[in-house]
């Protein structure tokens, strides 16, 4: 809005408040106000066909796309996990080759129905978003005209009102009457710009209303056929599906039952799958106990016995050193007997497993450990985490991710 612009809308405020209150006397024309009525519900219709039509266009295009994405998401769960393997000869086949292979043919069935249905979406580009949205442009312009004549009927109110003041003054001064015919002047100037305005819009909105009939409602039946076409091809196209993986005779839930099996009572049996963050203090706590439980953490001063008993006293050793002259020299020692070791009974070896894959701690307490790493365990109380040892590293982990 420009600077002229914004100093009109400060003058007109007050008449818009008070034509919102129904203050004061109001300019109808219920001619007009009947065309308005008619324009904005093509307005409506116009901006709706136009959304809509986008919106189906985007729809199609990025369903296929989706179903595109959907197939590599399915291959790659029924790959098997992609770790690192410490002896990939020894890795067992854990993928689905069917499942691998239906998701590869669905996606090249879908590439070629995104192919097939190309000319079909840009037909709907040109013959129904492109035309729409020229006719919203005529709107436009039409819509600022209108908004052109409302200021002008308000500008029309406001100097009636302002005449109306003036002539319903007993007395007038010379001022009074200065400023009346100021007013009377503005009402003709005002009513000549209003009745302008007017009249263009109720000569030319009926030729609108011609239009409307004449093209937007022919865009809705294209619209409805380019549809119908493509929800064919589509219909056409995955009934003519040859793929063995999928039984499209059998009851779609039956079949779901049916491949999934056991398969959920399975993954619940699973101790990862239960992993909650307020079990990291039952895991710490258990780290805490199993460290201060572990031979390897005992103080060694109490393996071993005070070495000074081992020495003699060196007044033992006066000798004929001293009487050949010889300073006196620092006490000669015995070698110390081996110090003293308590006496344990042989250890047995600890038992070790080797990581399968890949595991980054997740809270503290953790081990973390590459696939192939020997870890050695400490404790297997929890069938899902076991307490280890790895690089000198004390923590826990998950069962699943090692073998013994």
């Amino acid at each position: 809005m420009s600077f002229k612009g914004f100093k009109k809308s400060i003058v007109r405020a007050p008449q818009n408040f008070r034509q919102k209150l129904n203050m004061g006397e109001v300019t109808h024309d219920p001619v007009y106000e009947d065309a308005e009525r008619r324009f904005k519900e093509i307005e409506i219709e116009t901006k709706k066909l136009n959304d809509e039509s986008k919106k189906y266009f985007k729809a199609i295009s990025g369903m296929l796309d989706d179903q595109i994405d959907f197939s590599k998401a399915i291959e790659e769960i029924y790959k098997p996990i992609s770790g690192k393997l410490s002896d990939p000869n020894a890795a067992v086949p854990e993928d689905n080759p069917d499942g691998i292979q239906a998701a590869e043919q669905y996606r090249a069935l879908v590439s070629e129905l995104k192919d097939e249905l190309k000319p079909d979406l840009e037909l709907i580009e040109k013959r129904v978003v492109e035309p729409a949205q020229e006719l919203l442009q005529v709107i436009n312009g039409i819509r600022k005209m209108a908004t052109k004549r409302e200021h002008k009927q308000v500008d029309l109110d406001r100097h009636k009102r302002t005449y109306k003041k003036f002539e319903e003054k007993k007395e007038r001064t010379p001022k009074d009457e200065e400023k009346m015919y100021n007013a009377e002047a503005e009402v003709d100037v005002a009513q000549q710009e209003y009745d302008y305005y007017n009249d263009l819009l109720k000569n030319e909105l009926p030729v609108l209303f011609q239009m409307q009939s004449d093209f937007i409602k022919p865009l809705f039946t294209s619209f409805y056929y380019m549809q119908l076409n493509i929800f064919y091809t589509l219909y056409t196209k995955t009934q003519e599906m040859k793929i063995p993986y999928f039984d499209l005779d059998s009851d779609i839930l039956e079949a779901y039952n049916l491949k999934k099996g056991d398969i959920e009572e399975r993954t619940d049996a699973i101790g990862i799958t239960h992993f909650k963050v307020g079990y990291a203090k039952s895991k710490v706590g258990k780290l805490h106990a199993a460290r201060t439980a572990s031979p390897g953490y005992q103080s060694p001063q109490a393996t071993y016995q005070s070495p000074q008993a081992t020495y003699q006293s060196p007044t033992e050793y006066k000798s004929a050193y001293q009487d050949q002259g010889y300073q006196p020299q620092q006490a000669s020692y015995q070698s110390p007997p081996p110090p003293a070791y308590v006496n344990t009974p042989p250890a047995t070896a600890p038992e070790v497993c080797i990581a399968l894959y890949d595991y980054t701690a997740q809270a503290q307490g953790d081990l973390s450990f590459p696939a192939g790493a020997t870890i050695e365990i400490i404790n297997k109380d929890d069938p899902g985490w076991w307490m280890g040892k790895y690089n000198g590293v004390t923590g826990l982990f998950p069962s699943n991710y090692i073998k013994t």
